[in-house]
């Protein structure tokens, strides 16, 4: 008898990655590529993970190739939590990180699987930025919410509109450093304002920064879950400052919440890998970060200028919006967010675009809600300075051709 397979219904529910389905195409020769959000090769620090592969073998090798604790490799987490202490200190606002709350996780991806898992219901309201990360939605959707986008602009959320729709809210998911997809960062006046919202009402917070180490010309305000660490659950990530295949990130969670997403965490895969946490640590211990991020910002900033000369060349700006490109300027991270022409629309450019050999992400499958069609999010972190002007030429190439049909 041929085996007759009922899916769950929260299978139906699960929809390919359209990044991924565009990143299938960025492997045609010859495609300049400012569509995947994957940090520049360039940055791996492969001699670095080399010397820390023969250190960790032969200080423990048994320890390193057995299973281990679910909540983590305890050095790590004790890193963990002393850099992020630093970090908001050097920012204005002192927090005081216990590594008993930091939970290692496979990659922060795993983070927002885990968070879903343990607090959302079928029909909870969960409250995102608009546009927000693709990610998180594909996360949060298996468990049913009711995801509600909250208006936002360049300098974050709206106030008001957060205000009117954190009645009944489970939480709130929000990036507020160098936003995936937008580029953007909430200034220190939206940040303290939530903060005090969210004191105010009890919101909870799901903060994700897997971009903030990566400023160019000044460090981030401190975090929201500095301000309300009881209200906030805060994630973070190896993979844009070391190495995103070894698949390593982090939670930090209030007492409240830490005992279930360990469980949900065990029940997923046990623990993270034991080899890969305590390549981390070796790497890290002796302030190699410190090192190490100021040439991955460097080198990112200049990637970031030549497309924003590049943009400036092929789409002068100063008339009507309507009627040309336009582009945000980020100030830090990895992308930045561009807007079409009038009547244009992102989705049915992108075949003409890598027919011109050129890639782009289209902008309205980020928003929880109406898409904006003439949105494009631009990876400017893995082409070459070379490569980004002859991609930008393409687009506008693409562009023009486009409008003129």
């Amino acid at each position: 008898m041929t085996p007759h397979w009922t899916l769950a219904e929260r299978a139906a529910k699960m929809n390919p990655s359209v990044i991924r389905e565009i990143l299938k195409v960025t492997e045609r020769p010859g495609i300049i590529s400012f569509a995947g959000g994957l940090p520049s090769s360039k940055t791996f620090p492969v001699a670095e993970f080399e010397a820390a592969c023969a250190k960790v073998l032969s200080k423990d090798p048994s320890g390193a190739l057995q299973y281990a604790a679910s909540e983590g490799y305890g050095p790590l987490r004790e890193l963990v939590a002393e850099q992020l202490g630093r970090q908001s200190a050097a920012a204005g606002v002192p927090w005081k990180v216990d590594p008993a709350q930091v939970l290692i996780t496979t990659g922060s991806q795993q983070g927002l699987d885990l968070v879903a898992k343990i607090l959302i219901d079928a029909g909870s309201r969960v409250l995102v930025e608009s546009p927000t990360y693709l990610g998180a939605v594909m996360a949060f959707t298996p468990m049913e919410p009711t995801v509600v986008s909250v208006a936002s602009d360049d300098e974050g959320l709206d106030m008001a509109d957060l205000a009117s729709k954190t009645p009944d809210a489970r939480f709130l998911y929000v990036l507020p450093n160098f936003q995936n997809p937008t580029g953007r960062t909430m200034n220190e006046a939206r940040r303290a304002a939530l903060a005090a919202h969210a004191q105010a009402t009890g919101l909870p917070i799901m903060e994700d920064n897997p971009y903030g180490d990566l400023w160019f010309e000044q460090a981030p305000a401190a975090p929201l879950t500095a301000r309300n660490p009881e209200g906030g659950i805060y994630l973070g990530s190896f993979s844009k400052v070391l190495a995103p295949g070894l698949r390593m990130g982090f939670i930090v969670a209030p007492k409240a919440v830490y005992p279930k997403l360990l469980q949900a965490k065990q029940a997923a895969d046990l623990h993270s890998p034991s080899f890969n946490q305590r390549l981390i640590f070796e790497v890290m211990q002796d302030g190699f970060l410190d090192r190490h991020v100021p040439t991955i910002r460097a080198l990112y900033k200049g990637q970031r200028d030549a497309m924003l000369a590049s943009l400036a060349q092929h789409f002068p700006q100063g008339g009507n919006p309507d009627d040309t490109l336009t582009w945000n300027t980020p100030a830090g991270g990895m992308f930045l967010w561009a807007r079409l022409p009038a009547g244009m629309n992102a989705v049915d450019l992108l075949p003409h675009a890598v027919d011109k050999g050129v890639a782009f992400v289209p902008g309205a499958p980020f928003y929880a809600g109406q898409g904006d069609a003439r949105a494009m999010r631009l990876s400017f972190v893995t082409p070459s300075v070379e490569e980004i002007q002859r991609g930008v030429a393409a687009l506008a190439q693409a562009i023009a051709e486009q409008r003129g049909r």
